[in-house]
């Protein structure tokens, strides 16, 4: 028998969720100012795609793996899913500090492979963690408030850096150099990495196992330790085995939503570049404007689509999101000026809202609540896979189809979000949820 959920409060469901605020400030930095890093380091443009390989491949083997164990982790005093998202948090933090100071391409790319496998292990026991502490009934609430500090952590990480490109910008780029205006945005990054998941921890207990979880926590600890290690990958090919069929149609949303977005993210300062005549610290300060623009209004709209999914439903506001997304990158190179060019940031912000929150709702609505963490890995490997992909397949496409031009790369990109809408329209939770439990 499973202990009951009590139903939390606004604030508790708040302070639950802040933590979100440091990861997705390191995020942020990720999506806007890495590939620039690169950039003054050396690396061409083609290359780009095959330097992020770090995130998908991390995500695809922490991600998982991290919840099948914290499933079957439980500590009196740190909880479940709290021992891996801390140790997430300082790796973060330690490699978010050293990042600008890179001395060479090799350095930053191998700090970004750390910084990924710390961010990995704070992302899934975190998505876990809110759908262990709240019943069905605020798991839209629950999910939609970490949507919501999705948008703050991106937004506060973006504003830093085109704030202080220009309070401390300027002046000759040199290559081979970070310019010093970046370092700042990655102190404060390293800072708010760990602090605001140390809050989350302090102000959230974890609910304890029942005495039939304890039970299989227990008889796992009592296995030699090779058997132990292998649990983790036996349990994650089970439960891909006994994946709701959901799940698979939500995998082929995922493709094109996430190969599309890894296009955006790094292409989006080229594209500027070309586009608005500017240098690489002007490009990444306007794609740094772009992304603080759609993660206020992901901030803002963020608790609107709660009512929004339980009038129209979930997969119809899910759907109409990505096509909207898909209309602002189609908008982005048509645009030369850098006001009018923020626009279709409205769209993109209401699109990346219910990405980061609609999915994961509907998930928790039909999984078990003892194998959420495994699921939880799964659904990240539906990010990464495509992620992935693009890295490997996007370089060659980018030079040989796109006629190397940035501008082709997001209209690719904006194609791609307009197939996910179309495949959102076919999920279905309830009838998803009839299946499992029948």
């Amino acid at each position: 028998m499973k202990i009951p959920k009590p139903q939390l409060s606004f604030w508790q469901i708040f302070n639950m969720n802040v933590g979100f605020l440091g990861i997705q400030y390191s995020f942020g930095l990720q999506q806007s100012a890495i590939n620039p890093i690169f950039l003054f380091l050396g690396a061409k443009e083609e290359i780009l795609p095959i330097l992020n390989i770090a995130g998908p491949v991390t995500g695809l083997i922490v991600q998982p793996i991290i919840g099948a164990i914290s499933d079957r982790t439980w500590s009196p005093r740190w909880g479940r899913r709290k021992p891996f998202f801390l140790i997430g948090a300082l790796l973060g933090s330690i490699c978010l500090f050293l990042f600008p100071l890179s001395p060479a391409l090799w350095f930053a790319v191998g700090l970004l492979w750390i910084l990924d496998v710390g961010n990995n292990m704070a992302m899934e026991p975190y998505r876990a963690f809110v759908g262990d502490k709240l019943p069905d009934r605020q798991m839209n609430l629950g999910y939609q408030m970490q949507s919501l500090f999705v948008g703050a952590g991106i937004l506060l990480a973006n504003a830093s850096l085109f704030l202080f490109q220009d309070w401390f910008g300027g002046g000759e780029e040199i290559t081979g150099q970070v310019p010093k205006w970046l370092y700042y945005s990655f102190f404060i990054g390293s800072f708010l990495s760990l602090s605001t998941i140390l809050w989350s921890v302090v102000k959230t207990p974890e609910i304890p196992p029942s005495p039939e979880e304890m039970d299989v926590i227990n008889k796992h600890r009592a296995l030699p330790f090779g058997q132990r290690v292998k649990i983790p990958f036996m349990e994650i090919a089970e439960a891909v085995r006994e994946m709701p069929k959901f799940m698979w149609k939500l995998a082929g949303v995922y493709f094109f939503q996430w190969y599309a977005l890894f296009v955006y993210w790094q292409f989006i300062t080229p594209l500027f570049r070309s586009t608005l005549g500017f240098d690489t610290s002007e490009a990444t300060a306007q794609a740094a404007k772009m992304s603080t623009t759609y993660n206020v209004v992901t901030t803002v709209v963020a608790l609107i689509l709660v009512p929004l999914t339980m009038r129209f439903g979930s997969k119809r506001v899910y759907a109409l999101s990505l096509l909207g997304t898909a209309f602002a990158l189609f908008a982005i190179p048509q645009i030369s000026d850098p006001t009018y060019v923020l626009f279709p940031m409205v769209l993109f912000g209401i699109g990346w809202a219910a990405m980061m929150g609609i999915p994961y709702s509907m998930v928790s609505k039909i999984v078990p609540q003892e194998r959420r963490g495994v699921y939880m890995g799964i659904l990240n490997m539906m990010i990464v896979i495509p992620m992935g992909i693009e890295t490997v397949s996007f370089g060659p496409i980018f030079k040989n189809l796109l006629g190397e031009s940035s501008v082709n790369a997001m209209l690719f990109a904006g194609t791609f979000f307009a197939i996910s809408g179309l495949l959102a329209l076919r999920l279905n939770v309830a009838k998803a949820k009839a299946e499992v439990e029948g």
